[in-house]
């Protein structure tokens, strides 16, 4: 795969030549099979794997199972996730103060789709707290509502919203978190699309884009 030369003009400006070199070299890398487990449903994995260090229901599988086969998998046992996105958790949960801390709180997932960072919350807030996660895109928004239904908790409520509607929702929630629109730098080893669409241009009109999106969404945080 080869990257974009603007990206890695921009790249070694911007990080030198060693960071951006070692970037590039993990962009082209095959990425890892992790998945999170529904705490409600599994408590350990049926594959060979090792934990996520940042996540207590995050493993890392040594090799990618058939998971449209499995079953749990469309039970909502557990949800295929990369290792890195598990992480929004632990800041999430390190920014209410800790797990216990997470109970009753009232979370709003902006950019939700397709759900994985939604219903890791959702597990966070546990019976007592709401997420409510909202994406924009109606076809998006379908695939984080099928993954909220298998997940199978009644914290969650799916919204189809503009960013600017939620400034009605002014200081409602304890913690907001926002997964805004991006260039998409990290899919570029999961897809030579993500490749191909990357521009200067793209990312100036996705920066503009989060903006927007982020001077919204922080008017609901309490």
């Amino acid at each position: 795969m080869n990257l974009p030369e603007r990206f890695i003009d921009r790249m070694t400006r911007e990080l030198g030549p060693t960071e951006a070199e070692r970037l590039c070299a993990a962009l082209q890398t095959e990425p890892s099979t992790s998945i999170r487990l529904n705490p409600e449903k599994l408590s350990t994995p049926k594959w060979p794997s090792k934990r996520v260090p940042w996540c207590e229901w995050g493993y890392m599988l040594d090799e990618r199972p058939a998971f449209t086969l499995d079953p749990a998998f469309h039970a909502g046992a557990y949800y295929v996730q990369e290792a890195s996105s598990q992480f929004a958790g632990y800041i999430m949960m390190q920014a209410l103060g800790g797990l216990a801390e997470c109970r009753g709180r009232r979370i709003l997932d902006v950019c939700a789709a397709p759900g994985g960072k939604s219903t890791h919350y959702a597990s966070l807030v546990g019976s007592e707290g709401l997420v409510v996660a909202n994406e924009i895109n109606r076809s998006r928004a379908a695939v984080l509502a099928d993954n909220a239904r298998k997940w199978g908790l009644a914290n969650m409520v799916i919204t189809c919203n503009d960013s600017s509607r939620l400034t009605a929702l002014e200081g409602w929630f304890d913690a907001v978190a926002v997964d805004a629109p991006c260039s998409g730098e990290g899919m570029f080893r999961k897809s030579e699309e993500a490749v191909e669409q990357w521009s200067d241009q793209n990312v100036a009109m996705c920066a503009e884009r989060q903006w927007e999106i982020l001077e919204n969404a922080f008017q609901a945080l309490r």
